[in-house]
């Protein structure tokens, strides 16, 4: 195994720092959480992906509420022919005109209700078909994303994107829509019928919409701007509300509570000004446009009056008529509602649509290689690093080019202070970033190559946080093989040395970890996650700080699991503790990530340089 270093500065660091709330990124890429561009007209590309599938049945719900109108809009005529013909035949003793009249106005009404229910029950459908496909889409794009977006990108965001952004659109499919068509086919038809009716009265009507759309079209430019920034402040509500909520532990440590109430107090107030404005301004867009209408009705009511008094204007077509106008003007609030919900709807789904949009930077292979055979004795692969470097996306160097080889079977140690790239390391190895110089191989395979799931089972990370999941320790054993036996889940968990406790346990290994695997203790926690990187049997292990918040006896614990775990596997040892050390077959030192020395433990310890020093003084920790 060799180890060469370019020359060159390098700034320490061992991840890509995650960005907190209005603030810069420590490597000087300012991060706007809610700044996710997507290109012209996704927004609307989204929405027509989502409703593509449901096309016959939106074909089927417009026809409901086009026949459910019709109906609607007869009413009028009917109560003109009852004033101009009925009254009048009815005084003559011919009872039939107004007996059809009635008949047909209850039918009208009946067929009106009837249609409206069999259009809100097929706009349900295509309502919830909507929202299931579009949140089943977040919740897989964001698990393909790379860990540098997430780092990034809060699950507080995240969960804003699928809940109070999708929930905005529920709104508009299952009300505004309605609301819209039933707008325009009501304008439309009345307006033909007033101009059918008298042609005066209707040109004043659709004169009127002149003022009417100037409001529509200044209220929908304002209120662009007013529902991104509620969204935006909503999404800073939930975000508070989750970091704290999962931070509680140190929270109530450090007695956190005053200044997170301070800080909620602040988004929360935030969000109210955000929202009132939103309401402020459709406010001012539902007075203005009744001023309008009601100016309009009262003008073209006093008019018809006057040509009935003077016999130019039948009686039966002017009560029509402002029947008519009544139903044309009374929309206009319901198309505030839409317009609330559209701009609302509009602002979020541009959101989800830019998150959509983000690619991962750890992209599949177009045509994927698959790993050789093993064929030796031992499951472990060679691992060589080949001039690779990486850097921040902004130019910070974290690791300068080096070169560095693992052969098939060796397990190496690399330790170093916080910041040297240690992690940054494992992190190229596990491909949870790609170096920016260099490749990095698996048997001579560049992992840029391997599909994803390829890789995964060739390379497998066990982290000091030992993430378990909630559910049975059956099951968080067995993630990285579902199909595995309960025998086999027993075998790996008895190799590990963790089957004693699990067995004491209430219900074995059926028992509920419950979330993060609280129930369980730290070392424990880990345990079950060795039982899991045993039992998925990769060729490559990568323990990055395994046992650094165990406490002593779980340490031993542990590392006797990692002298199963390890055996005949390719390994890299990401450690602080220098007992983790003594089991690895070599050791690379590293500092501001450069490798700074290499060798076996004995070398370095029987040395002068760096990691001798670090081995004296751990010896003299323990005396």
């Amino acid at each position: 195994m060799t180890s060469t270093t370019a020359d060159g500065p390098a700034l320490a660091g061992e991840e890509l720092p995650g960005k907190e709330e209005g603030r810069e990124r420590p490597d000087g890429d300012p991060f706007d959480a809610d700044a996710l561009p997507a290109s012209p007209g996704a927004t609307r590309a989204l929405l027509a992906s989502l409703l593509a599938p449901m096309r016959a049945r939106v074909v089927v719900a417009s026809l409901l509420l086009l026949v459910q109108q019709a109906a609607v809009q007869a009413g009028p005529l009917l109560v003109a022919y009852a004033i101009d013909s009925g009254v009048p035949a009815f005084r003559d003793h011919d009872y039939g005109p107004l007996a059809a009249v009635g008949i047909g106005y209850a039918v009208c009404a009946v067929g009106a209700g009837l249609l409206q229910y069999a259009f809100i029950r097929a706009a349900a459908r295509i309502n919830q078909d909507v929202l299931l496909d579009l949140r089943g889409r977040i919740f897989r794009h964001a698990q393909t994303l790379s860990v540098d977006f997430h780092e990034r990108y809060t699950s507080g965001r995240l969960i804003s994107r699928s809940t109070t952004d999708v929930e905005s659109l529920r709104e508009l499919l299952s009300e505004g829509l309605q609301e819209l068509v039933g707008v325009i086919l009501s304008f439309v038809s009345i307006s033909l019928m007033l101009l059918w009716l008298d042609l005066g009265i209707g040109a004043i009507a659709v004169a009127s919409f002149a003022p009417l759309y100037l409001l529509v079209r200044g209220y929908r430019r304002r209120a662009v701007a007013a529902y991104s920034a509620r969204s935006s402040a909503m999404a800073e509500v939930i975000v508070k509300f989750a970091e704290t909520m999962n931070g509680i532990r140190p929270v109530q440590a450090f007695r956190r509570e005053p200044a997170n109430d301070k800080d909620f107090a602040v988004f929360n107030r935030r969000h109210e000004r955000r929202n009132g404005d939103a309401l402020l301004e459709m406010a001012r867009y539902v007075v203005s446009s009744r001023l309008v209408a009601n100016t309009a009705v009262a003008a073209m009511v006093l008019w018809g009056a006057s040509r009935v008094a003077s016999g130019t204007l039948a009686l039966g077509v002017l009560a029509a008529a402002v029947l008519y106008l009544r139903r044309l003007y009374d929309p206009i609030d319901r198309l505030a509602m839409f317009l609330n919900s559209y701009q609302s709807a509009a602002a979020s789904l541009e959101k989800i649509a830019g998150l959509l949009a983000q690619t991962p930077a750890v992209p599949e292979p177009a045509a994927p290689k698959a790993l050789p055979v093993l064929t030796g004795e031992h499951p472990g692969r060679e691992v060589t690093f080949e001039g690779v470097g990486f850097a921040y996306r902004t130019g910070g160097e974290v690791l300068p080019r080096f070169t560095l080889t693992i052969p098939a079977g060796r397990t190496v140690a690399v330790v170093g202070s916080t910041g040297a790239g240690k992690s940054t390391l494992a992190k190229l190895l596990a491909r949870f970033y790609d170096p920016t110089q260099g490749r990095v191989l698996l048997d001579g395979t560049d992992l840029r190559d391997l599909a994803t799931t390829e890789l995964r089972r060739g390379v497998v990370m066990v982290t000091q946080e030992a993430f378990l999941f909630s559910g049975t320790i059956a099951e968080n054993i067995a993630i990285g093989r579902p199909e595995a036996t309960p025998e086999e889940i027993e075998h790996a968990a008895k190799a590990i040395g963790a089957h004693d406790f699990i067995s004491s346990l209430p219900d074995g290994y059926a028992t509920d970890v419950r979330k993060r695997g609280g129930r369980i203790s730290a070392g424990q926690r880990q345990l079950v996650a060795f039982a899991r990187a045993l039992l998925a049997d990769p060729a490559v292990l990568i323990l990055d700080e395994a046992t650094s918040s165990l406490d002593v006896p779980g340490e031993r614990a542990v590392q006797r699991a990692m002298d199963t775990v390890l055996h005949g596997r390719t390994a890299v040892v990401i450690a602080h503790r220098l007992s983790t050390v003594e089991i690895a077959d070599r050791v690379l030192v590293m500092e501001h990530g450069r490798i700074v020395e290499d060798g076996s433990p004995a070398e370095l310890i029987g040395g002068t340089g760096r990691f001798a020093g670090l081995h004296k003084a751990w010896r003299e920790s323990l005396a």
